[in-house]
C-alpha cells in the first residue's frame, strides 16, 4: 500500500502539478476520441476479445491436463477470474475464479494457474529486460564499456534463470521444500512436473502471443495521443514498462494504477515524449483490458452457484 501510495503521489507531482493540466488533457481526449486517434482506439478495443481469448486459450490447455473442459467453460474461467482477482492482492481471486470452475483435482488446479501466469511472466520478462537494457546502455552506462558489458551479462543470466522453474520444476519442488514456510505449496506445484515439454512450449508461446497483442494495444493507443517515437525505441520502452509493473507488488488491479503510468512516463520521457499523452494512452490500456472486463465478468459471477445446483426431484 505504501508503495501505491508513494507512486501515485510521484505521478500526480510530475503531471498534475502544472498549471492548466487539466484542461490540456480534456483537450486532449477530445482531440483524440474525435479525430485522427479514433481509429487506433477502435483497433485497440478490437483487439481485447483476442488478448483475453489468447487467455482462455492459454487456460484450456493447461485445464485439460486435469480433466476434460470445453474452450467456454475457460473463457468463463478467465473472466470470472479477472472479475474476482480486481479487489484481490496480487489478484489472487484469479485462482479462485478458475478452480471453481473444476469440477474434481482443484488442489493441482492451483499449481496449473501458477504455471499459466508464471509463462507470462516469463514472457515479459524476456522482453523486458532487453527493453531496460537499452535504456541502460544507451541513457545511463554510455562511456562505461565494461560496466555495460556487466549488464548485458546479467541480463543473459536472469533471462536464462527465468526458464528453470520452468523446464526444471523439480528443483523448484526442491528448493521449497528446503524452507518450511514454503513447503505448504509443493501439494499445489507438484502438477508442475507432469506437464511434458511440449505442452509447456505451446503455453509458453501463446504468452508470447497475448504479451504482443497487449503491446501492439499500447503503441496503438500511443499513436492515438500523438505519441511520436520511433518503433525501435517505443517497443523497448513499452517491453520496460511492463518489466517494472510486474515488479511491484499490487494491493489490487486498481493498484496498478500508478505503478505503469510512472514507468511508462520515465521512459517515454528519456525518448523525448511528453508525459500527458503517455499517461492517457497507459490509462486507456488498463481501462479497457482491465476495467471494461472485469465489470462484464460480474454478470457471470452471481450465477456460478445457481448453475451448479442439481435440481430437486420433482
Amino acid at each position: 500500500m505504501l508503495v501505491t501510495l508513494l507512486t501515485l503521489g510521484l505521478l500526480y507531482h510530475s503531471v498534475f502539478a502544472a498549471p492548466d493540466t487539466a484542461a490540456a488533457w480534456q483537450a486532449l481526449l477530445r482531440s483524440t476520441l474525435s479525430g485522427a486517434g479514433r481509429a487506433p482506439v477502435l483497433l485497440a478495443l478490437a483487439l481485447v476479445p483476442i488478448n483475453w481469448g489468447l487467455e482462455a486459450w492459454k487456460w484450456h490447455r493447461l485445464a485439460r491436463h486435469l480433466e476434460p473442459v470445453t474452450f467456454g467453460r475457460s473463457l468463463r474461467a478467465v473472466f470470472v477470474g479477472l472479475t474476482l482477482g480486481f479487489a484481490t492482492p496480487n489478484r489472487v481471486g484469479d485462482y479462485a475464479g478458475r478452480i471453481i470452475e473444476l469440477k474434481s483435482r482443484r488442489v493441482s488446479a492451483l499449481g496449473a494457474v501458477f504455471l499459466g501466469r508464471y509463462c507470462q511472466l516469463v514472457a515479459t520478462v524476456l522482453a523486458g529486460v532487453a527493453g531496460l537494457l537499452y535504456f541502460l546502455l544507451k541513457f545511463y552506462l554510455r562511456g562505461y564499456p565494461a560496466a555495460g558489458l556487466g549488464v548485458v551479462a546479467s541480463a543473459l543470466l536472469i533471462s536464462g534463470v527465468v526458464l528453470v522453474p520452468l523446464y526444471r520444476s523439480r528443483l523448484l519442488l526442491a528448493a521449497l521444500g528446503l524452507w518450511r514456510p514454503l513447503r505448504r505449496f509443493r501439494p499445489a506445484l507438484a502438477i508442475m512436473p507432469t506437464y511434458p515439454a511440449r505442452a509447456l512450449h505451446t503455453v509458453l508461446a501463446i504468452s508470447g502471443l497475448r504479451y504482443g497483442v497487449f503491446c501492439g494495444q499500447f503503441l496503438l493507443l500511443l499513436s492515438a495521443y500523438g505519441v511520436a517515437s520511433a518503433p525501435g525505441p517505443a517497443v523497448a520502452a513499452v517491453a520496460g514498462t511492463f518489466l517494472l509493473k510486474s515488479l511491484v507488488p499490487s494491493l489490487n488491479a486498481l493498484a496498478d494504477v500508478g505503478v505503469r503510468e510512472l514507468s511508462a512516463t520515465h521512459l517515454f520521457g528519456l525518448l523525448g515524449q511528453p508525459a500527458l499523452p503517455v499517461l492517457s494512452a497507459s490509462l486507456s490500456l488498463w481501462v479497457i483490458n482491465i476495467a471494461l472486463p472485469s465489470a462484464a465478468g460480474l454478470l457471470l459471477v452471481p450465477g456460478l452457484r445457481v448453475l451448479r445446483e442439481k435440481p430437486v426431484g420433482r
